[in-house]
This record gives C-alpha cells, structure tokens and sequence, in this order.
C-alpha cells in the first residue's frame, strides 16, 4: 500500500488542519467542502475555510510552500478527485446520517484498495460505515487526530471488525513514519482512549474542586507542571478547548456511557453549565473560569471564576507547605511519590492524592474495554495531552500494591485484574531489564507481552547506568549507541550550555578521535534541544571574575564548536522543538544537523542587543542567519510554549 494522493472532505478546523498536515508531508491533498450558494463562486466556502488556516496562528502549515500541494473544490464539482485518491479522510459535522450518505457517496467513486477513514470523536466508526461492501469495511477505520493536527502527537486508530489488519498496520505504521504522529490503537468505544480517559481526569478535578472548595487558581496549581502536566493543567485547559467542546463531548459521553460505573461523573457541573448558559466559552469569547481584563496600562490581567458565587475576582498566588517541599525534585516518579509520602493532611496533597488514586483506578478498569494494551493507555494520554507520565506509569512509580491498598482505604474500587496479578506475585506493571522497559503486564493473556519498537528508536534514558554511559555529569552524557557512533545527550536544565557541558563534550572529542568510534550524534530528549547558554552561570562569572570572564567563557564555547565543526569524524546535531542563542550555534557547528520538523532556532540574543559570541554571527550573509529569528516571530511557538 501507499499514499500518494489524498482527498479530505471538510474543511473545517479540523478538516483544514489535516490537509495541512498531509501536504506538510509532501503528499498532495484536494481539500473540499460544499459548494457556495447559487450566484457565488462555487469554492468560496472552501476557500475562505482554507484561508484561515493559511493564516492560522500558531501556523497550521509547515512552510507556506506546502500550500501548493493542496487543491481546493466542493462536493459538487469536484467529487471526482475521490477516483485517484489512496486516502480519503470524512471530517463533516459529527452527525450519523450524513456521514453515512457520505460513505455511500465515496463508495460509489472510490477506486479499489482506496484507505477511508473517519475523524469522527464520538459516533461508534462501524455505524458509519453500515450497509457498504465487503471491500470498503476491509478498507474503512477511524482515525481520530487532535487539534491542532500539526502540533498535537496523538493520532488514534479504530478499526472496526470488518477492517483488515493489514489495513491497520499500514495505517499505524504511516501515521508514525510519514505523518510523525504517536499512534495508538483503539476499540471501537464511546471517547476511544484519550477522551474517554481524558474527560474522566477533567472531570474528577472539576468536581473535586467544587465539593471540597478548592479555587480555580488552587486546582491549576496543582495539576500542572507539579505533576507532570502541562501548565493549562485543567480549568486553563478547558478554556483552551472551548467550554461549548467540552460540554458537547462531556454530554455525548454521558449518553453512550450507560453501563459505566462512574457515569454520574461524567453530568456537566452546575459553575461549568452557567457558564454555558452565559455565552462564557473560554478563551475564544474571552471568559470562561478564566477572563481577561484590559487594565488601564494596556496590559492584560486573567481574573479568576468563584465556583460559588460566578463571580470574578483578581489573580491571587496560591500557596501550599507540600508544593515548596517537593517541587525540586526532578524526576516525576520520585515527586508524586514525595506528594503521597508527605501530603496527606495537606490540604494540596490531598486533592492531588485523592484525585490521582480515583484516576489511576478508573483507567485500571478500562481494561480490557476500551484497548487491551495499558501502554495504549499511556501513550495516547502522554500523546493527547502532553503528560510527562501515564496512569500507568504514574501508579507503578507509587507502587502498584501501595497504592491499590490506599485506594481500598479510601473506597476506589481496584481493578480485579490488577488484584490477580499482585496475587500472583508480580509487582509492576512493567517489566525491566536494568533501565529498560521491555514488557508490559497483558491483564488478558496474564503475563508480561514484549513492547515492540521500531529497530531504529532509542530511548536514550534507558542507558543510563549501563555499561553504554562512558561517562557522566551533572549536565551531560557520552553515550555508545552502538554501530561506532557516539552520543552527546545534553541533560541539563533546559539543556543549557555550562561548564560541565563542555566537559562532557571535550570527552566525547577526545573519543572520537580515536579508532573505537566513527560518528557522534548531539542529541537528547528532553521538551527543548537547547535554550542556550545558561546566562546564570555567566553572571555569577562576571561577579567573581569581572567582564574579562564574559570573554573567557565566550572563548572556549567559539573553540568548543570549532571543535565539532573541525573534528576528524562527522559530528551530527539532531536538533527539536527550541533551540536558542548557543542552541542554534552548536547545531549549526556540526558537519551535518539533522532537524525535526518542529524545530524552532533562532538567535534571540540579536532581540535584546547582544551579539551572539558562540559562532552564530559567521557566515556570509547575515539576513539568512537571522531567517529563523524572524520565522518563529511570524509562526508563532506551538501551543503552550512562549519565550
């Protein structure tokens, strides 16, 4: 099988950020929607959805030349591009009827083998495709992307009883490979993984809140970067997906859900329901929990919704004794099992342990419901929602028999399967080889399964303390990938560069430069590549050793890179998402850098009127190296990241 010519129909938000999507992998994609009333230009409908997203901030497009690949007609006239298409994707209103009639339309154009798929988030994918052929149900799945398609991992599969498995391994294996999604596989259920286990979390924290008169402010303290979240933690969150979303999807589930023992749950809180009722639909109206004030400076002030009275009040600063105890603790697993070893009695250790321990239950006993993997579970809530950790993960880190006997104290029903398997003797839902995880517990089959991988994805983590770590510091890592190559993982905070990074960086030269090696990647996987130098570190410099110590440091980053760009052996830079100031330079200073697609690099110390010292003002023309400057002030970072 393969893809080389796409049509999506509806060009909707979603509809147009999926053709973006596609065209941004360089496969061509005609785009359509309905036609204009009589007396209009046919596509004026589909032009001005797509404009929007031309427009779209951040950008929907990964460069403005992947437009090109996209063609725009409607339903009408140009139906016919159906015929020639390898994928045609249905994102129409999220109504049955329709999306049938549409399916027999497709049907009746479709060529033989063509993949079609719905984007549908809540209506059951086999009652979309009833009553067609035998060979459009092999061929006919789900596959539900998040918004914005471009910037959010997850991509969810569902195929139905009739699709072929060699259909979904396709699929898996192309929204991986040429879309760089992280894919998981789901059955065929009300919310599949992410929102069915997603609106719980919501849900659980929302109502959490009003029974127990937690604040707004309080809650989003809580449930964000402290735990592994994001910083829209859950009431920000709701408001960035739009109250008028979240009530739609939140209604639908508690309508499918009738057999599920916390449906009472999922009944829309009264705070969120006047809040509907008022028009108040978060950030796209400009009040929700949250509201912006214009203050008379011009600056902008996010008051905060009183879940009693509906009233707004002034940003406050919560404060909580357990959040100063734990919150320098790097690792996660380490910090929630801090929280649960000295939060109870406090009163922001208690919502985050009540809170979680219901969580982790109810995703336990979604299994094997809504996937038969609990790696499914995690990957498509870390994938949709940016978390550090899931349920999974998170409960195995407290303990698996410690946290099932603190669930039983507070009346969380556990899981019978994870009873019968503490029953018989496995403690962990994972199972390790040092570092490495390399089996995860089947509640179906009853043992470990082995996690499949790709053969070329490291999880750089997972050498951590092996044999393979040829030497460490506070800030880096030289690493033996295997194959004669060479790693230098930055580790530091935000991947700064410091002193101990060129330590570690002079090391690996040095290694490189004998027979044992033939190539060295700098990598890591952290959020950012690199933020740069850490400015701290040069300011405590220049306190104790005057501005001379400016021209030292600056010395040794400028010979660091000329190292790497000199050195015998190719040295390759893998840079992601940010990389700033020395970030950029040390990406650039290699023979070759290798960039992911959301790669944000610029000189940002241009913007506040210092020159760039690490090599990056070299160079030719100096209006291309400040290109990626002025790309990311025009584009925008992806949703949740600033300067």
């Amino acid at each position: 099988m393969r893809i080389q010519k796409a049509v999506v129909i509806g060009a909707g938000t979603m509809g147009g950020g999926i053709a973006a999507l596609i065209a941004g992998a360089g496969i061509p994609v005609t785009l359509l929607d309905i036609p204009a009333p009589e007396g209009a230009d046919r596509n004026a409908i589909v032009k001005t959805l797509w404009d929007r997203q031309v427009k779209a901030s951040p950008a929907a497009l990964v460069s403005p030349d992947a437009a090109r690949l996209v063609t725009l007609g409607n339903t009408d006239d140009n139906f016919d591009a159906v015929k020639d298409a390898d994928w045609i994707i249905e994102v129409i209103l999220e109504q049955l009827a329709p999306k049938q009639a549409l399916m027999a339309r497709i049907e009746a154009f479709r060529k033989p083998d063509s993949i079609v798929t719905s984007n549908t988030s809540g209506i059951p994918i086999h009652r979309i495709g009833e009553g067609r052929s035998a060979d459009f149900q092999s061929h006919f799945l789900g596959t539900h992307f998040f918004n914005p398609p471009r910037y959010l991992k997850l991509l969810e599969i569902i195929p139905t009883p009739d699709t072929a498995p060699s259909v979904v391994a396709f699929m898996k294996d192309f929204g991986g490979r040429a879309l760089g999604k992280g894919v998981v596989v789901c059955k065929d259920t009300p919310g599949f993984i992410a929102n069915r286990i997603g609106m719980y979390i919501g849900q659980a924290r929302m109502v959490a809140a009003i029974e127990n008169d937690y604040t707004v402010e309080e809650v989003d303290a809580l449930t964000g970067p402290l735990i592994g979240l994001p910083k829209t933690a859950t009431f920000r969150l709701a408001d960035l997906v739009g109250l008028d979303v979240h009530t739609h999807v939140l209604r639908n589930q508690y309508e499918a859900l009738v057999d599920d023992e916390e449906r009472p749950l999922f009944r829309i809180p009264a705070p969120l329901q006047k809040l509907i009722d008022a028009q108040a639909l978060g950030n796209k109206s400009g009040a929700g929990f949250y509201k912006t004030i214009k203050k008379p400076t011009g600056e902008k002030e996010f008051w905060v919704l009183d879940l009693k009275t509906g009233e707004y009040a002034p940003p406050g600063k919560p404060r909580f004794d357990l959040y100063g105890q734990v919150r320098d603790i790097d690792d996660l697993g380490a910090r929630m099992r801090a929280i649960f070893e000295h939060g109870a009695g406090d009163r922001g250790g208690e919502f985050i342990i009540s809170t979680t321990l219901a969580i982790c239950a109810y995703a336990g006993r979604r299994v094997p419901e809504i996937a038969d993997s609990i790696i499914e579970i995690d990957n498509a809530m870390r994938w949709g929602f940016n978390a550090e950790a899931g349920p999974f993960e998170t409960w195995d880190a407290l303990g698996v028999a410690k946290a099932a006997a603190e669930m039983r104290a507070r009346d969380i029903a556990v899981p019978a399967w994870v009873d019968e398997m503490l029953a018989a003797g496995h403690t962990s839902f994972f199972q390790r080889d040092g570092t490495r995880v390399i089996g995860a517990w089947d509640p179906v089959g009853k043992t470990y399964a082995p996690i499949e991988r790709p053969a070329l994805r490291l999880a750089l983590k997972e050498l951590a303390g092996t044999p393979r770590e040829l030497k460490r510091n506070a800030s880096a890592s030289v690493l033996d990938l295997g194959d004669g190559v060479l790693c230098l993982e930055l580790h530091s905070k935000g991947n700064t560069l410091d002193v101990s990074t060129d330590e570690m960086a002079r090391t690996a030269l040095d290694l490189l430069g004998g027979n044992a090696y033939r190539a060295m990647v700098v990598a890591n996987q952290g959020k950012d590549f690199c933020l740069g130098a850490n400015i701290g570190l040069f300011l405590m410099a220049i306190a104790s050793g005057g501005i001379g110590a400016i021209d030292k440091a600056a010395k040794s980053l400028q010979d660091l890179l000329m190292a790497f760009r000199f050195a015998p052996k190719p040295v390759v830079a893998a840079p992601f998402q940010r990389a700033f100031g020395g970030g950029a330079e040390l990406s650039m200073s290699g023979a070759r850098m290798v960039a992911a697609m959301e790669t944000y690099m610029g000189l940002v110390e241009v913007g506040v009127g210092i020159i760039p010292a690490g090599g990056g003002c070299k160079g030719a023309d100096p209006a291309q190296r400040l290109a990626p400057c002025r790309r990311w002030e025009r584009s925008g970072p992806p949703p949740g990241q600033g300067l």
